[in-house]
C-alpha cells in the first residue's frame, strides 16, 4: 500500500515509490507499531538535503534493506520543513543524546514515541569508523527482541531528560543599553575583520539576523564598529561562492577547503536564506547607500521571482544542491560549477581568459575535477562593468541550457511571510512596483490557502491545495511580519488587520506563563515534549519573529496586550543577547526596536499627490530601528490605519506624523526635516 502517494510534501512524494512500506507520521502508524509489537523507525529530512538523497538511494531504494525493515519495523517518513515540531522534539534528542545532528534524521521510537536510538546518515557498509544501516537495523531490532527492558529505560530516561528542559526564560525584563552592548562586543571578539567571516571554523553561514541587529544598532548609536562589522560580513558573502554571481540568490553555506582555503558552497538554495539576505542586503544600502548592497539585494528579489515563484503566486522551498552532469549521473553543483575550457566554449578565448581572472576560474580547479565555482577574488571596480556584464549574461544564458536543480514546490507559509516583507520593501526601495506586486499576490495566497476563518494557519500548500499540518508559532510571526512590512509599503490596511487576525491567536494559542512563548499551540498534536526553542538558527526562530510583529502590530494600533506580549517574550534576549549573540540575532534586532519606540509614521495626504508620494517614500526609507509606516487619507473617525485618526493635513498639504511612545513631533510638510525625525539619534 503506497501511503505517501496522496500528500503535498514533495520530499515524501521522492519516497513513494521506495520498496520500503512508508507511513506517514500519524497515530495510525504507531498504532501499527504497538499491534505489531514492532519499533518505529523515524527518519527525518528535506527535499534539498544531499545526504538524505544519497540514504535513499543507497538503502530505501535497496530491495534487501527495504524487506528488512518492513519485517521487523514501522517505518514513518518525515518532512522536517513540514512538521518543524516533530523535527525539533526529536533533533533535540538526537543532539543530546550524541553531541551532534543534522539531516538525515535517524532515530528508533517505541510505539508511545520514545526514543531510543539516535543517529543521522548511516552508510549501505561500514565506513569512517560508522556502521552499516544493516546493522544498525540488526542491532536495534536484537536490542528490541532480547532486551526490552534496557530499551524501555533508556527511553523513559530520555523522555524524562527532555521534559526537564522547558525555558525559564521570558518575563524577567527587557533588554536595555548594556545588554546590547555586551552583544556587540561579543561579537566583536568573533568577527574576523580580515576576512569578513563570523566565528571560527571552516563551515560559514549567512548571517543575516546578526546584520540587521548590526545595522538597527548603528542607526540608533551611530556606532561605526557596528556598521564597519556590517558591511565586512555582507561584502564578504557577496564576492564569496555562497552568492550565485551569474543568477543571484545565495547557497545554503560555504565550507573552506582545507587543501587549498577556497570557499564552497553546499550548493541547496533555499527561499528563506534568500529572503532574509534580500532584506539584509536592501537595508545596508538604505543605511549605507552601497552599490554592492543594492545590486545583490535585487539581483536576490530577481532570483526568487524567476526561480522559486510558482503558479499561484507563492514561493517554492527550496532548489535542490544536486543536478544532472550531463551524463545522467546527479552530481552536487554540476549547475554552478565551470572549467576554463566551458569558459572558451561559452565566451571565446579573449572573455574567457578575462572571466577565469574576474570570476577566479582556475586550471586546476577550486571545486572538484577541475571545475571552479564563480566569486569575485579580485573584488569590483577596476574592470569594464558593460564587460562583465556582457560575459555574466552570456555564461548565464549558457547555464540554462545545462539540467536544471529539482525543485521543492511547496509553500511554506512562515518562509513566504519572509518573502513578503523582503519583496516589498525592496520593491519600494528601488522603485520596482513589479516586486511589491509579486509580494502582494504572495500574501493573497497565504490568506486564501492557508487561513481559516479562525486565523489559523497552515503550515504548507502545494499546488494551490493546503496541507494537512498546523501552523507553528514561526509561520505566525514570519507571515505577521510580512503583512505588517506590506501594509506600511501600500497603504492598505487590510494586511494590518489580518497581521492583527494572527497575532491574537499567538496570544491565545502560543503564549505560556510569564511571557514564554511555545513552537505549537495549546491545541495542537502532543509530543513526548511541547517544542520551545528561542534561539534564531537559519531562520528566526518563532519566539523571536512574533515578539518583533508583535510589537510592530502595537506601534500601529496602541494595543497593549501585544505590546506587553513582546516585552515579555524579549526577556530571553536579556539573557542570551550578551552571552550568545550569533544565536539570537533577531531578538536582538527586535530589542533594539524595542529601545528606540518603535517610532511611528503617518502619512496623510491624497493618494498618488506627489507631496504624498515624497514623504512616503522618505518614511519608508528612515533608518529607526522597527519603524512602522501608515500612509493614507486623513480621517476624523475611524481609519483604516490607527495611526491616520484624527492626523489633519497641514496647510492644506501632505504631512507627516512622528511619534515615539508617548512624544510626538511637531507634523511636517518637509521631507527633509521627516528624514531627520528618523535617523538622528534623539
Amino acid at each position: 500500500m503506497n501511503r505517501l502517494a496522496g500528500v503535498t510534501s514533495p520530499y515524501l512524494l521522492q519516497h513513494a515509490e521506495n520498496p520500503v512500506d512508508w507511513w506517514p507520521w500519524g497515530a495510525e502508524a504507531f498504532a501499527e507499531a504497538r499491534r505489531r509489537d514492532v519499533p518505529v523507525l523515524l527518519s527525518v529530512g528535506y527535499s534539498a538535503c544531499h545526504w538524505c538523497h544519497v540514504m535513499a538511494h543507497e538503502s530505501f531504494e535497496d530491495e534487501a534493506t527495504a524487506a528488512y525493515l518492513n519485517e521487523h519495523f514501522v517505518s514513518v517518513k518525515v518532512d522536517r520543513e513540514e512538521r518543524p515540531d516533530v523535527d525539533a522534539v526529536y533533533m533535540e534528542a538526537v543532539q543530546a543524546a550524541t553531541g551532534q545532528g543534522g539531516w538525515p534524521m535517524t532515530v528508533f521510537l517505541n510505539a508511545e514515541g520514545e526514543p531510543f536510538y539516535f543517529g543521522t546518515y548511516f552508510p549501505p557498509a561500514p565506513r569512517h569508523g560508522m556502521p552499516s544501516f544493516r546493522q544498525v537495523l540488526e542491532g536495534v531490532n536484537s536490542a528490541w527482541t532480547d532486551r526490552r527492558e534496557e530499551v524501555g529505560e533508556v527511553a523513559g530516561r530520555i523522555v524524562g531528560e527532555l521534559a526537564g528542559r522547558s525555558l525559564a526564560h521570558g518575563g524577567d525584563g527587557t533588554p536595555g543599553e548594556s545588554e546590547l552592548h555586551a552583544a556587540l562586543l561579543a561579537l566583536t571578539r568573533e568577527y574576523d575583520p580580515a576576512s569578513g567571516w563570523l566565528g571560527g571554523g571552516d563551515t560559514k553561514f549567512p548571517a543575516s539576523m546578526v546584520i540587521e541587529f548590526l545595522v538597527r544598532h548603528h542607526a540608533r548609536t551611530e556606532s561605526e564598529g557596528a556598521l564597519e562589522m556590517a558591511e565586512g560580513m555582507c561584502d564578504a558573502m557577496a564576492r564569496s561562492s555562497l552568492f550565485d554571481q551569474l543568477g543571484g540568490g545565495f547557497h545554503r553555506y560555504v565550507l573552506r577547503q582545507r587543501s587549498n582555503g577556497t570557499l564552497v558552497p553546499h550548493f541547496e538554495k533555499m527561499l528563506y536564506d534568500n529572503a532574509l539576505l534580500c532584506r539584509t542586503y536592501a537595508r545596508l544600502w538604505r543605511a549605507t547607500g552601497s552599490d554592492l548592497a543594492r545590486r545583490v539585494a535585487l539581483e536576490t528579489a530577481d532570483f526568487m521571482v524567476r526561480e522559486l515563484r510558482t503558479a499561484e503566486g507563492g514561493f517554492a522551498s527550496a532548489l535542490d544542491a544536486d543536478s544532472d552532469d550531463g551524463s545522467g549521473k546527479h552530481v552536487e553543483g554540476a549547475y554552478y560549477a565551470w572549467t576554463p575550457v566551458q569558459l572558451t566554449d561559452v565566451l571565446g578565448e579573449d572573455d574567457a581568459e578575462f572571466a577565469a581572472r574576474y570570476y577566479g576560474v582556475t586550471a586546476d580547479g577550486t571545486f572538484e575535477e577541475g571545475a571552479s565555482v564563480l566569486q569575485l577574488p579580485q573584488g569590483e571596480g577596476v574592470v569594464d562593468a558593460a564587460r562583465v556584464e556582457s560575459v555574466r549574461q552570456r555564461l548565464l544564458a549558457a547555464r540554462d541550457t545545462r539540467p536544471r536543480p529539482g525543485r521543492d514546490d511547496k509553500i511554506v507559509a512562515a518562509w513566504n511571510g519572509l518573502a513578503i516583507a523582503a519583496l516589498a520593501e525592496t520593491g519600494a526601495y528601488f522603485e520596482r512596483p513589479d516586486l511589491v506586486e509579486r509580494a502582494t499576490e504572495a500574501a493573497d495566497l497565504l490568506v486564501r490557502v492557508h487561513m481559516d476563518e479562525t486565523a489559523r494557519l497552515a503550515r504548507t500548500s502545494r499546488d494551490g491545495r493546503v496541507g494537512a499540518n498546523a501552523g507553528v508559532l514561526e509561520d505566525y510571526g514570519d507571515v505577521a511580519e510580512g503583512f505588517l512590512a506590506l501594509a506600511g509599503v501600500t497603504g492598505e490596511g487590510v494586511w494590518l488587520d489580518f497581521a492583527g487576525f494572527l497575532l491574537d491567536t499567538v496570544l491565545a494559542q502560543f503564549v505560556g506563563e510569564g511571557g514564554a512563548l511555545y513552537d505549537t499551540a495549546h491545541d495542537a498534536e502532543p509530543l513526548i515534549r511541547r517544542p520551545q526553542d528561542p534561539t534564531d538558527n537559519a531562520t528566526p526562530s518563532g519566539w523571536t519573529s512574533a515578539a518583533g510583529a508583535l510589537l510592530g502590530y502595537a506601534a500601529h494600533t496602541g494595543s497593549e496586550p501585544h505590546r506587553t506580549a513582546a516585552e515579555g517574550a524579549l526577556g530571553v534576549v536579556k539573557a542570551l543577547g550578551p552571552r550568545a549573540p550569533r544565536f539570537i540575532g533577531w531578538g536582538l534586532a527586535v530589542a533594539e526596536a524595542l529601545l528606540d519606540g518603535p517610532r511611528e509614521v503617518a502619512v496623510v495626504g491624497p493618494p498618488g499627490d506627489p507631496a504624498t508620494v515624497a514623504l512616503h517614500r522618505t518614511a519608508l526609507l528612515g533608518t529607526a530601528p522597527g519603524a512602522v509606516v501608515a500612509v493614507g487619507q486623513p480621517a476624523d473617525g475611524e481609519a483604516e490605519f490607527p495611526l491616520l485618526a484624527g492626523r489633519p493635513l497641514v496647510g492644506g498639504q501632505a504631512a507627516a506624523y512622528v511619534c515615539r511612545g508617548f512624544v510626538c513631533s511637531a507634523p511636517t510638510n518637509e521631507v527633509d526635516v521627516l528624514r531627520g525625525q528618523l535617523t538622528v539619534r534623539v
